[in-house]
């Protein structure tokens, strides 16, 4: 484990959002998940968003099956990188993936972890 000398702790923006589940990516998950490597940890969530951000923009429009091919993957890579608000809400449209409201929320936490990526990689 990295401790205090771990992203979470090191970067900005890290030490001043809250702890686990209150940041929009749980950044001890994250370390634990590769091992502590910063390079992998940055190569990582910069694929994540990258995904994200190509499932907020399809599924909207998206018909039936493949919104919940959408939600379904996008909640695995959430899941893995830490960011839980995301894997819950794909986790929502899967079980009702006609819901409007959960559709919005998650573009709205796809926003919030693109920001808060881009502020810990400043």
């Amino acid at each position: 484990m990295r401790g205090e000398s771990g992203i979470a702790f090191s970067m900005p923006g890290g030490d001043v959002s809250g702890t686990g589940r209150s940041r929009p990516v749980d950044l001890a998950h994250l370390a634990r998940q590769t091992l502590g490597d910063r390079g992998l940890e940055q190569e990582v969530l910069a694929l994540f968003v990258q995904h994200a951000l190509s499932v907020r923009d399809k599924i909207v429009d998206a018909d039936v099956r493949e919104r919940l091919l959408l939600a379904h993957g996008l909640k695995g890579s959430a899941r893995g990188v830490g960011a839980f608000a995301i894997a819950d809400c794909a986790t929502a449209i899967e079980h009702q993936p006609e819901d409007a409201r959960a559709l919005k929320r998650l573009g709205v936490l796809i926003e919030e972890v693109r920001e808060f990526i881009a502020a810990i990689h400043r």
